[in-house]
C-alpha cells in the first residue's frame, strides 16, 4: 500500500495553470512544473457537487450529494468516510486544514489528528474589540452577507488577521509550514494518509500587496479584495482589473506553497511511495458572464448563475508510483470519482459502508489513455417551498459532453446551449438553433438523475419546463 497526500485548494480556476488566462495570466510555476515532470492531469475533470462542503463530501465518501442534499455535516450525508475507511486499512490519518468549514461540518472525526489554523474568511477565534473594525471597500463592490457589527467579511477578515504584510503571517504561509513540519515528523511511517486542505485562493483576496503590484502595477484606486458575488458592472474596469490581480497574486501565493509541500516530498523521498493529488473544488467568475463571485446573492442581481466553465471546470493532478508523469489526459471525470480511483492507485481494497457512486479511472491512469465518462454535470441542491420549482437567483446546473455545454436554466432562466469545442468559456449561446441537441442534453439531465435515486424534488425542479423564481434556498457557504 502507497501513502496518500492529497492537496486541495478553494476557488482555484483551471485557466490559472500554464498562463491559460487570456485576461490575466497567473504564475503558477510550481503547479506548472508539477503537471510538466510528474504528474498527470485529467484535463476533463469538473466540480460534481457545489459549493465548498459539498465538493468536499464527495471527495470524501464517493457518493454524488447535491442531487439528495446540500451544504450539511459529512456524518449526516451517509456512512462513509475517507478517514475511517483507511484507518480500517492501517492508515494513520491527518487533516491539516485553513478551511473554516471543515471542521463546522465535522470532516476532522474520523482522522487520527486533526488541526486547523483559524481566522479565514468569516471564522473569527480571539476578538479584540478594543480595535476598530475600518471599512476596507465601498458596501456597493463588495458582497455583503454576512455581516458583523455593521461590517461584511472584507472588513471582519483583515480586522481578525490584524492586516498583515508580510508573506509569512498569510494562510498558505501558515498551512504550507504546518504540512511540512509533519511531513518531517511522519515520513518514515507508511502507510499514512494527509489531506492538506488550503481555503486560499478563496476570496478575500489579500496577498501582501507588492505581489498584486505585478499584475496591475498602474493602478493607484481602492484595493479591490472581494468580489460582490452579483453584477461585474459594479466595477469600473480598472477596478475589475485589480478584483483579479488580487486573486491572481492570491493564486500564485498558494501555488508557491504547494510548491515547497512537493519540494520536501522530493527531500524526503516520498515519491516512489506516495500517490500525491493536487486539486480544488471550483473556480470563480471574475467578469465572466458579467458577473464575479461564484453564486448570486446580491441584491443588485435578478439573475440565474449556472456553473460555468470558470466556477466548474477545475485541475487534478496525480502522481501515482511507477507511472511516468508529465502527461494529460484527455478524459472526463469527477470528484465522485476520487476515492475508489486513489485506493485503487494506492494498491489498497476498500469495503465502503455505502458503496461508492463514482468509478475509477485507474486503468486510463495507467495506460496513459482511454476513456472514462461521456459526460458530467455540475450541480448545486436547492430547495423550494413549492415543489419542482427554482428558487429565484439559484446555481443552476451545468451540464457538459466531450462537444456541448448546457444549461437547463440559463441566467434569463431559459436553456443555453454551448459548443465547447469553439467556445471553452461558454459565450456564444446557440441554444434558439439547435432545438434537438437541447432536448438530447436535457434527457442526459433526468437519466442521470434517475442513475443516483435524486429526490422527486430533484427531478420535479429540473424537469422539462421548470417553474421559476420559487421562494426557497441553495447551498452557499453563509447566511445570515
Amino acid at each position: 500500500m502507497y501513502n496518500i497526500i492529497l492537496i486541495i485548494t478553494d476557488t482555484f480556476r483551471y485557466d490559472n495553470l500554464f498562463n491559460r488566462s487570456k485576461v490575466m495570466p497567473v504564475r503558477t510555476p510550481e503547479l506548472d512544473r508539477f503537471s510538466s515532470e510528474r504528474a498527470i492531469s485529467i484535463e476533463g475533470f469538473y466540480t460534481s457537487s457545489f459549493p465548498t462542503i459539498p465538493h468536499r463530501t464527495d471527495i470524501a465518501t464517493g457518493r454524488l450529494g447535491w442531487v439528495n442534499y446540500g451544504w450539511q455535516p459529512i456524518d449526516l450525508s451517509g456512512r462513509n468516510h475517507i478517514a475511517r475507511i483507511l484507518n480500517a486499512k492501517g492508515y494513520a490519518t491527518q487533516l491539516i486544514c485553513d478551511c473554516p468549514h471543515l471542521f463546522n461540518s465535522r470532516f476532522q472525526f474520523g482522522f487520527d489528528a486533526a488541526v486547523q489554523n483559524r481566522g479565514q474568511e468569516g471564522d473569527k477565534a480571539l476578538l479584540h474589540l478594543n480595535d476598530p473594525i475600518e471599512k476596507v471597500m465601498p458596501f456597493e463592490k463588495t458582497r455583503l452577507s454576512p455581516m458583523y457589527k455593521g461590517h461584511p467579511l472584507v472588513d471582519t477578515h483583515r480586522w481578525h488577521n490584524r492586516y498583515w504584510r508580510l508573506e509569512s503571517e498569510t494562510f498558505p504561509s501558515q498551512t504550507g509550514q504546518m504540512a511540512i513540519k509533519w511531513l518531517e515528523e511522519n515520513y518514515d511511517y507508511s502507510p499514512f494518509f494527509l489531506w492538506v486542505d488550503f481555503f486560499d485562493p478563496h476570496e478575500p483576496w489579500d496577498p501582501p500587496e507588492y505581489m498584486v503590484k505585478r499584475y496591475t502595477p498602474d493602478y493607484d484606486g481602492i484595493p479591490m479584495l472581494h468580489p460582490n458575488y452579483g453584477r461585474s458592472d459594479a466595477y469600473t474596469e480598472a477596478e475589475l482589473l485589480n478584483l483579479r490581480a488580487h486573486y491572481c497574486a492570491e493564486a500564485e501565493l498558494v501555488d508557491r506553497w504547494i510548491g515547497r509541500i512537493l519540494q520536501k516530498i522530493d527531500d524526503l523521498q516520498l515519491w516512489e511511495n506516495s500517490v500525491v493529488i493536487v486539486t480544488t473544488d471550483h473556480g470563480m467568475s471574475i467578469g465572466e458572464h458579467e458577473r464575479t463571485g461564484k453564486s448570486n446573492i446580491s441584491e443588485n442581481d435578478s439573475r440565474y448563475w449556472p456553473l460555468y466553465p470558470e466556477i466548474s471546470h477545475i485541475p487534478f493532478l496525480i502522481s501515482v508510483p511507477k507511472i511516468s508523469g508529465g502527461k494529460s489526459l484527455d478524459i472526463m471525470a469527477q470528484p465522485i470519482d476520487f476515492l475508489p480511483t486513489v485506493c485503487e492507485l494506492a494498491e489498497v481494497e476498500v469495503n465502503p459502508p455505502d458503496p461508492f457512486d463514482g468509478k475509477s479511472f485507474a486503468e486510463c491512469i495507467r495506460n496513459g489513455s482511454g476513456h472514462h465518462r461521456d459526460v458530467v454535470i455540475c450541480g448545486c441542491h436547492t430547495i423550494s417551498k413549492e415543489i419542482g420549482s427554482v428558487p429565484a437567483k439559484a446555481s443552476t446546473p451545468f451540464i457538459i459532453t466531450s462537444k456541448w455545454g448546457y444549461a437547463p436554466v440559463g441566467a434569463n432562466g431559459t436553456p443555453e446551449l454551448y459548443d465547447l469545442t469553439i467556445d471553452p468559456m461558454a459565450e456564444n449561446n446557440i441554444a434558439s438553433d439547435n432545438e434537438n441537441i437541447v432536448k438530447q442534453m436535457h434527457d442526459i439531465l433526468t437519466e442521470y438523475l434517475k442513475e443516483y435515486h435524486a429526490s422527486e424534488n430533484a427531478l420535479r425542479c429540473w424537469g422539462n419546463s421548470p417553474r421559476l423564481n420559487a421562494d426557497g434556498t441553495w447551498s452557499i457557504d453563509y447566511r445570515s
